[in-house]
């Protein structure tokens, strides 16, 4: 059974303690849900789950534990066919304790301690991702070695210019290549037309002498 809890008990005695659990427990598997006090439901709840862990084992010796607190067969006949059964996909948390306000006469605060009976959601379960360890920054230093860390760490930033610049390269190539063969073009057709007028001026020239 569950490990004693320190401060006043429930009842006169230990014996009363284990006895008023033990009815509450019968009570509480047998009709569903009860009402009782706060202080009470709250001692209860441990004590009844313990039972339906019996009652999900389902073996004789299980039984027999159980029996051994609730004296009543129809119970725990009902306990061990329907209750913990119904409890086999869900690893705990069988019952649900709801407070209903102060009682009338004594002011004592009551709730109602119930099974659940709702199907457990069937989420899987998240593993936080482990986060990278952050970088630590190195502590400052005076003298000649400050000055070559602001050194090194003004000069980080430039290296990735420098890779623009060698990827620009190529294009400016290119460019200039273009460039220069156009001209060679250019030229090319300028002598066409020069060599053509020469041609025809030693033609003339030799039509003359005729």
């Amino acid at each position: 059974m569950p490990t004693p809890t320190k401060g006043a008990r429930l009842g006169g005695s230990s014996a009363h303690q284990r006895h008023m659990l033990a009815n509450l427990a019968t009570a509480l598997f047998e009709h569903g849900k009860i009402t009782t006090t706060e202080a009470r439901a709250r001692r209860l709840r441990p004590y009844a789950e313990r039972l339906i862990t019996f009652a999900k084992r389902g073996d004789l010796h299980a039984r027999r534990q159980v029996l051994s607190v609730v004296t009543d067969k129809t119970v725990v006949h009902t306990l061990f066919a329907d209750i913990g059964p119904s409890f086999a996909t869900r690893d705990g948390g069988y019952t649900r304790i709801t407070k209903v306000g102060p009682r009338k006469g004594d002011n004592a605060a009551l709730a109602v301690i119930e099974l659940v009976r709702e199907e457990p959601d069937a989420r899987p379960r998240r593993r936080r991702a482990r986060r990278a360890p952050a970088a630590t920054a190195a502590p400052a230093r005076s003298g000649r070695g400050s000055k070559a860390a602001a050194a090194t760490a003004t000069a980080e930033p430039d290296a990735p210019e420098a890779e623009v610049t060698d990827t620009e390269a190529p294009e400016a190539q290119e460019t200039e290549a273009a460039v220069t063969e156009a001209a060679v073009t250019e030229a090319a057709v300028t002598e066409v037309p020069a060599a053509e007028a020469d041609e025809a001026e030693a033609s003339d020239a030799e039509a003359q002498d005729e």
